[in-house]
């Protein structure tokens, strides 16, 4: 897969996330897929990210940084949103969070098969607690 196709392909996975089109992650990836070391089916990959947006009031991932090299692509994210829920085991305070995540993928046959994600846990911390 070209990098100019590799781009559009993950633009339009970024779209759909924030879009909440979870019936197109066939689109992105592979029926099994490894998410951070560990293997899982894209309907249990799925389950992880509507959990995700069910806790995260207006969760949006903006795109900050893409880096494509063959067939892998890093990618440094901005995402915010506010908890509603417990979360990341946090519980809800009504503040909004914004935070970076990176995630790396290895793509085969134009989907993911490979992600590794990385949260910015203690600045999220830091936005969650309420200080007295």
């Amino acid at each position: 897969m070209s990098t100019p196709d590799l781009r559009k392909l993950y633009l339009d996975y970024i779209e759909a996330i924030n879009a909440r089109q979870f019936h197109r992650m066939a689109e992105f990836a592979h029926d099994t897929l490894v998410f951070n070391g560990e293997p899982v089916s894209r309907d249990d990959y799925v389950a992880t990210m509507r959990q995700h947006m069910d806790a995260v009031d207006n969760f949006v991932w903006r795109l900050d940084d893409l880096i494509i090299e063959g067939d892998r692509v890093a990618a440094r994210l901005t995402d915010t949103g506010t908890p509603v829920k417990q979360w990341l085991g946090l519980e809800p305070t009504g503040r909004s969070v914004t935070f970076t995540e990176y995630a790396f993928y290895h793509f085969r046959d134009g989907r993911f098969e490979n992600m590794w994600y990385l949260l910015d846990a203690q600045t999220i911390q830091q936005q969650l607690t309420v200080r007295g």
